[in-house]
């Protein structure tokens, strides 16, 4: 199918801050003619006939009354989002207008993020990483008496002994985070 043949498909740009990943962008092309946002703005009469798809990426473009009602053929409003309570779903289905999204699509990669963001909160992994950098002989950025050489000796103790603990707690956290079988 020639890309003139192609339907339509608004989006609000491609790369750049706020715009459409480029390989997503590759794959829409597979499928629709892509007009950006500036492409519409730049020639409304002629693009709004060609529109049948606006693919909503990050909640943009806004779609608003104003937009609904200068695309005449738009049949299909693509959220790439799992949510759309920033769609005016009501004034969307009133001009005929359909709406699609992935309620499913991220659920486990936004519960990762969760738990990951809720156990460094929780164990302070941000003040240990700091630690980390500073050396042995800083406590959050406060230099302590403690000799260096003694701190060696007192995590190479504590690393063989717990070492195997760590490795079976590890282990049976990686089951709940479906990461060991």
């Amino acid at each position: 199918m020639a890309e003139e043949e192609l339907p339509g498909v608004l989006i609000l740009d491609i790369g750049g801050t706020h715009g459409v990943l480029e390989d997503l962008a590759a794959l829409l092309k597979k499928h629709f003619h892509i007009i950006t946002m500036k492409e519409f703005l730049g020639n409304k009469e002629e693009m709004s006939k060609k529109i049948q798809s606006v693919f909503v990426f990050e909640c943009r473009p806004t779609i608003d009354r104003e937009l609904l009602e200068s695309l005449p053929n738009l049949k299909v409003i693509g959220n790439s989002g799992v949510g759309v309570d920033h769609l005016d779903l009501k004034m969307i289905s009133s001009f005929g207008v359909k709406v699609t999204n992935t309620p499913h699509a991220v659920a486990d990669s936004t519960a990762d993020i969760g738990m990951a963001l809720m156990l460094a909160s929780a164990r302070r992994l941000v003040e240990g990483n700091v630690l980390h950098f500073l050396g042995p002989s800083c406590f959050f950025g406060i230099p302590h008496f403690c000799c260096d050489r003694e701190m060696i000796f007192l995590n190479q103790y504590l690393g063989c002994f717990y070492r195997e603990k760590f490795s079976e707690a590890l282990t049976f956290r990686g089951i709940y985070f479906s990461c060991v079988s």
